[in-house]
């Protein structure tokens, strides 16, 4: 004697497989129908990521940044730099985001390393200046001021605009 089954009871009985709950019996009608179990899907723990870059933490640290989640990226910055500690890019950035969550004296070891790197990074003189304008400190700011002058009229400007505003 054939029973019929319903499509919709079918169709439950592949999803319930393909999502590997394990079936012992589906009931059909005034019957059972045995099925036999699914296999456990095995729970084996997912490879450990790879650890990233000091570049691709650089760049999250850059896209932190700029939407302005200045914690977030310092945690980047500071794993772009214990990945590579010669990376001046990262150590300045990292400067940066420190000054914007006032850890003044943290931003200067920042800068300080950076401009180790790269003695004459415009960039880098220009938040070291302005940290000192944050920290009271204009004659230190004008001594990089003067140094900044010489490279990079730019960065100057924006340093010379940040020691009027200090005043």
């Amino acid at each position: 004697m054939a029973q019929r089954v319903s499509v919709g009871k079918v169709v439950c009985l592949g999803l319930l497989m393909t999502l590997g709950f394990p079936l012992r019996a589906f009931a059909v009608g005034s019957g059972s129908v045995s099925v036999p179990s699914a296999p456990m899907p095995s729970r084996a723990m997912p490879a450990p990521a790879a650890p990233r870059s000091a570049e691709a933490e650089y760049n999250l640290g850059l896209q932190n940044k700029e939407a302005k989640r200045f914690p977030a990226a310092v945690e980047n910055f500071r794993r772009a730099v214990a990945l590579r500690q010669n990376f001046p890019e990262a150590w300045n950035e990292l400067g940066f985001s420190l000054r914007q969550t006032g850890q003044y004296s943290e931003a200067l070891k920042a800068y300080d390393r950076a401009l180790q790197l790269r003695p004459n990074f415009p960039e880098a003189l220009e938040y070291l200046g302005e940290t000192y304008v944050k920290m009271g400190r204009l004659d230190e700011a004008r001594k990089i001021l003067a140094r900044l002058r010489a490279l990079d009229s730019a960065h100057a400007g924006e340093l010379e605009a940040a020691i009027q505003v200090g005043k």
